[in-house]
């Protein structure tokens, strides 16, 4: 026992004398050795990133046991599973890009149900796109890196952007979008059929609440909220914009959630808000078909959005259709 002790003593000793920095500076509260899991990767104490080896701890309990049970007592395992080193990333990289954001969307199986609902429509397909390969994947935002404009939709469809790739390329809702910003002079075409039809957009770039095709359109607030860095990444790395469109409700309802917005500014057609970096945001109801065959969106409405954009961004487009915006915003 005493040997025990002692040896015990003479590792902490040694743990202690290699920096000189207290131990309240070199790992953060909720990761310090003992704590619910020990730490298995030390991080220097400048860094802001641990990582807890869980498998290599739970392999080293199993070879443990101690009086019928794991040796999970809190000094026990924090003392020897500290020993363990193994390496550790940063969690977001020092360069961050639209690019690398991009990709990360596409690769992202983060949420369990809409990975799974993507795949399965990717799977079964619709007979009108007999033939097509769906894309089934996380559907990145695309346009202008410079982009005094971003459009924030709500998600994917599952048979337009889930199929191509592409946000608001292959469905209703895109149809009614790019004809309007083509009116307004921020796309190259009034069409977006798929990733390679030589679509451009100038000065907006397109993004949305989730990236994932969620069942009957309808994410769920776990969801959104899994998804709600992808959306923050992309704010800040597209740092000419001065005007944020929310098409929809709940597109305006994460991009004040984003900024911390409390009390929630109100949602409705023509609606704005001065968010907390100076950008203004302009509330669109969602081009989806539910509502522009009842007519509670009409095209007239919509280009009124994108006029006020063009004066929020200070440029006139020649040929663009003349608008009568309200006298104020409500």
């Amino acid at each position: 026992m005493a040997v025990g002790f002692l040896a015990k003593e003479a590792r902490r000793s040694a743990a202690t004398a290699a920096c000189a920095v207290p131990l309240s500076e070199r790992w953060r509260p909720a990761a310090r050795p003992g704590s619910i899991f020990p730490v298995v990767g030390v991080v220097p104490w400048r860094t802001n990133s641990t990582s807890v080896a869980a498998g290599a701890l739970r392999a080293l309990l199993r070879e443990r046991p101690v009086a019928g049970r794991f040796a999970t007592e809190r000094a026990d395992a924090g003392t020897v599973a500290h020993r363990i080193l193994c390496s550790v990333r940063p969690n977001r990289p020092e360069t961050d890009s639209l690019e690398r954001v991009q990709h990360e969307i596409a690769e992202c199986r983060l949420c369990p149900r809409l990975v799974a609902w993507r795949e399965e429509v990717a799977r079964t397909g619709r007979a009108s796109y007999a033939g097509q390969v769906y894309w089934g994947r996380g559907v990145p935002g695309f346009g202008d890196p410079d982009a005094g404009l971003v459009i924030v939709g709500l998600a994917p469809a599952a048979h337009g952007a889930n199929r191509t790739g592409r946000m608001f390329t292959g469905d209703r809702s895109g149809d009614w979008l790019f004809r309007a910003l083509h009116r307004a002079g921020f796309a190259s075409r009034p069409t977006s059929t798929g990733r390679d039809d030589g679509l451009r957009l100038t000065g907006a770039y397109i993004a949305a609440a989730v990236r994932c095709a969620p069942p009957a359109n309808k994410p769920t607030p776990t969801e959104r909220a899994t998804c709600a860095p992808y959306l923050a990444r992309e704010l800040v790395l597209l740092h000419a914009a001065v005007a944020v469109v929310a098409l929809g409700q709940v597109a305006w309802q994460t991009v004040a959630s984003h900024y911390g917005m409390r009390p929630r500014p109100a949602f409705s057609h023509l609606s704005e808000c001065v968010l907390p970096d100076g950008r203004t945001m302009v509330g669109s109801y969602h081009p989806s078909q539910q509502n522009t065959f009842t007519g509670k969106l009409t095209e007239p409405m919509f280009d009124a959005v994108f006029a006020r954009v063009r004066q929020l961004v200070g440029t006139e487009v020649e040929g663009a259709p003349a608008v009568r915006l309200p006298s104020s915003p409500h």
